[in-house]
């Protein structure tokens, strides 16, 4: 398989209130950075970043949008065409849990794709004072169908995980995504389907 050659490229949201860490995460997994004094997000940040999933390259388009009220009116440009969807709540404040149930809402209401692959994600685990335990944020999400992981923006851990599985879910969601076209038959496993009058046999 052509190590430059790009299967899809995937549109990710990442969405939650204000503060939960929606920017680090993006930030940790895009650069492997973390800046404790990150701002606020003013209205949507992208990254794109290249991802190999079992031998597969793709190509994702990151959209981190603001938690608060005053930007809302970038709501529905923001939700169309995603595929997946990534909602963090602060595991150390429970109001932030709490509104996982508005931004869920949000998603069903603007999202244009009904099999969009969702994860729940509970960031900041590397704080002490959890007021969300991890059995909580599980049940919610089993609850709601969506993949479920903890993450530490700060120390890195679980962030690769979360957005590599939702990666895969998107791979494994027939009619969710489209490959690129390069005409020339690349299967997801990297077997390069025979030429027109060939035969494999």
């Amino acid at each position: 398989m052509d190590q430059d050659r790009i299967l899809a490229t995937f549109k990710i949201l990442i969405i939650g209130e204000s503060g939960v860490g929606k920017s680090s995460l993006m930030l940790r997994f895009t650069e492997n950075d973390f800046d404790s004094d990150q701002a606020l997000t003013i209205g949507v940040d992208f990254k794109t970043k290249m991802l190999e999933i079992d031998g597969v390259k793709v190509k994702l388009a990151i959209w981190d949008t603001a938690g608060q009220e005053r930007f809302r009116t970038l709501t529905p440009s923001y939700y169309r065409d995603a595929q997946g969807a990534i909602l963090v709540y602060d595991v150390t404040k429970k109001d932030t849990f709490q509104k996982l149930e508005s931004w869920l809402n949000e998603l069903e209401i603007y999202g244009t794709r009904n099999n969009m692959a969702k994860m729940i994600v509970g960031n900041k685990i590397d704080q002490s004072a959890r007021a969300i335990s991890r059995d909580e944020g599980f049940r919610f999400a089993k609850k709601h169908r969506m993949m479920f992981i903890e993450t530490s923006a700060k120390t890195s851990e679980g962030v690769k995980d979360a957005f590599e599985e939702v990666v895969r879910k998107i791979m494994e969601t027939d009619g969710l995504w489209e490959r690129n076209d390069y005409g020339d038959g690349v299967d997801l496993h990297g077997n390069r389907a025979p030429a027109p009058g060939s035969c494999s046999c």
